[in-house]
């Protein structure tokens, strides 16, 4: 069974801003503007989950790409330079609410695929931005090449996150595309 998600990286401190403890964020997010209205960030190292207490937020305010963002307790530049290259995490039920349909790629991720009649292709491990629509990698179970599914509507039939599956229906020739680069 898949793990649920516990935290999500919003952010990831790049460098110090000023002398007096502001730091320079690059937004993991699609809502950079969250940084404004959010009360308290978890810090953490890059591919891990946070430690310690929540840390509150002074202020935010946004620079061109990035957030420029006071921490409480951060008040020099060497405070503020010792937290270069960390996460900012946040709660997993703090993360902004998407439409009905839209899915975080971090809830995907993990999914057991499945075609509508129930054969198991494998799990998602991935999702691939790609400029006509995304695509989602999925793992065979017994390894081999991993296929390429389009999340299109027409392939992606059900995602079932409390069930953990995800239903598709294969293009037309997909599958032994996939069976034949094994071989």
């Amino acid at each position: 069974m898949r793990q649920p998600v516990r935290f999500v990286a919003i952010g990831e401190i790049v460098a110090p801003h000023g002398l007096r403890g502001e730091v320079r964020v690059l937004p993991l997010t699609d809502f950079p503007e969250r940084f404004e209205t959010t009360g308290r960030v978890l810090l953490g190292p890059p591919g891990g989950e946070p430690a310690g207490a929540p840390v509150a937020v002074e202020r935010a305010r946004r620079q061109g790409r990035l957030v420029l963002l006071k921490l409480a307790g951060v008040d020099s530049v060497e405070a503020a330079e010792s937290l270069r290259g960390r996460l900012l995490f946040v709660p997993r039920q703090e993360v902004v609410p998407l439409p009905e349909g839209r899915f975080y790629v971090f809830d995907l991720v993990g999914l057991l695929v499945v075609t509508e009649d129930g054969a198991p292709l494998g799990k998602l491990v991935a999702v691939l931005d790609n400029p006509a629509n995304d695509l989602f990698v999925v793992r065979p179970p017994g390894g081999g090449r991993d296929i390429l599914l389009p999340a299109l509507k027409s392939v992606v039939r059900e995602i079932d996150l409390a069930g953990g599956r995800m239903v598709v229906s294969p293009l037309p020739g997909m599958l032994e595309a996939s069976e034949a680069s094994r071989e």
